[in-house]
């Protein structure tokens, strides 16, 4: 979990990148969130780099300086900018600037495909892949060994991606391929889901069902949980027939088990 000082810091960075790219474009935004993006990847494969630039002992404006000297005329002004406002700011650990660096370049990605009107389908396309890798127990295991090269799993995700989903989409998850915020790929693209829903103002609750809801059975427990939550509730829903009937529905940490398999589980229980 980050700390205060951290969030304290990638909110000021994230000011800033807004207040630059007002009217910046979608395609403007998206080539920022890259620029961004590659900065995380060279503090990934650096430790060196990433303690010099969180060194408590070197005042903010040298680590900022430090940070210019090594992309200067490499990336455009606003992310070296953006960047910069990071780097000053003060972090508990190296690996939280690694993490601030990547929550960047995510919210870059999504306000690119906020300005392009697509958030709807990237926050869809991104759970539907998920279910469509944990549906594949060899497909699941592939994307999330760390010690796959990650350009082989790159390549994979862009030959059943490619024509079928956003750009953006298809960027997010290779942000997830590379462990966004020190998460597992599950955990990584279950995270950027939330993200994207957060981005429309939407808490995202997944729900398990044993058939297919109809449409006013979904406007029904979206309602439900919206009221629940005093704001809008986007569903994710996947079809499991083991859980035999009734609804599991999980909205952050809170989980509403009405499955008729807990019911029989329990009664074992009971009788053992």
């Amino acid at each position: 979990m980050a700390s205060s000082v951290s969030r304290e810091a990638l909110a000021g960075a994230s000011a800033k990148l807004t207040a630059a790219t007002g009217t910046a474009t979608a395609a403007q935004l998206a080539t920022v969130a890259d620029e961004i993006l590659s900065v995380a990847a060279l503090l990934r494969a650096q430790p060196r780099l990433r303690r010099a630039l969180t060194d408590p002992a070197r005042p903010g404006a040298d680590r900022a300086e430090l940070l210019r000297s090594l992309v200067a005329g490499k990336l455009s002004e606003i992310t070296v900018d953006a960047l910069a406002t990071l780097v000053a700011g003060r972090f508990s650990s190296p690996s939280e600037l690694l993490n601030a660096v990547e929550r960047l370049g995510a919210e870059a990605l999504l306000d690119s495909g906020e300005r392009a009107g697509d958030l709807d389908d990237i926050e869809d396309e991104l759970f539907r892949f998920g279910q469509i890798v944990s549906g594949s127990g060899e497909l699941a295991v592939t994307l999330s060994d760390p010690g796959a090269p990650t350009g082989r799993r790159v390549k994979l995700v862009e030959d059943l991606l490619k024509g079928k989903a956003k750009p953006t989409t298809l960027r997010l998850v290779e942000v997830a391929l590379e462990g966004f915020g020190g998460r597992g790929f599950d955990s990584s693209l279950t995270r950027l889901v939330e993200m994207t829903a957060a981005k429309r103002d939407r808490q995202v609750a997944y729900v398990v069902v044993a058939k297919p809801l109809t449409d006013s059975e979904e406007q029904a427990l979206a309602s439900k949980l919206s009221d629940l939550y005093d704001r809008p509730v986007s569903l994710k829903i996947d079809v499991d027939p083991e859980i035999i009937g009734g609804v599991s529905v999980k909205v952050g940490s809170d989980l509403y088990d009405g499955t008729v398999l807990r019911r029989l589980n329990e009664a074992k229980q009971a009788f053992r």
